[in-house]
């Protein structure tokens, strides 16, 4: 790899266009995200600082960066596999991913409460292409991302 391309800026551009993904396919194709969804795109925005603070870093020190930014996108794939578990019934999701509606209420105010607080099941895909559904892809996107922002950190710490 080249040395004037920074491992950290892949990975903020990696970052950016994965939630782009995310908010299109919300504010566009209309399809609401999970607890598990979301948490998926605070993982991204955890990797963008961290990529930014990378560059504020020391020449030197900006492969550990880079590195460190790398686990956190793994981080993140390892939310995604989560969520694939979830649809996939491997295991179970979390208590956020459920209603928690209160039964010991009036009929109205049960109406209201389930009005203002729609659920959106983390086991139940929104979207799938060729059976796999966002979370699937995000996982192998991420989990790419990551070894390869990993292994171009590798290298360019070596290249000094």
């Amino acid at each position: 790899m080249p040395s004037r391309v920074q491992p950290a800026a892949i990975l903020l551009l990696g970052s950016l266009a994965a939630l782009a993904v995310a908010f299109a396919s919300q504010y566009l194709g209309g399809l609401l995200p999970c607890q598990l969804c979301l948490w998926q795109r605070w993982a991204y925005g955890g990797v963008i600082l961290l990529a930014v603070l990378t560059f504020a870093l020391p020449k030197r020190l900006r492969p550990a960066g880079a590195s460190l930014t790398a686990l956190a996108v793994l981080a993140g794939a390892g939310i995604a596999l989560f969520h694939v578990g979830v649809e996939q019934h491997w295991w179970k999701g979390l208590a956020s991913c459920m209603s928690t509606v209160n039964a010991n209420q009036s009929l109205s105010d049960l109406e209201n409460q389930l009005m203002a607080t729609p659920v959106i099941p983390c086991d139940r895909p929104a979207w799938t292409m060729f059976g796999v559904s966002m979370a699937g892809y995000n996982f192998a996107y991420a989990t790419a991302l990551g070894l390869f922002g990993l292994v171009a950190a590798v290298r360019s710490r070596d290249e000094r």
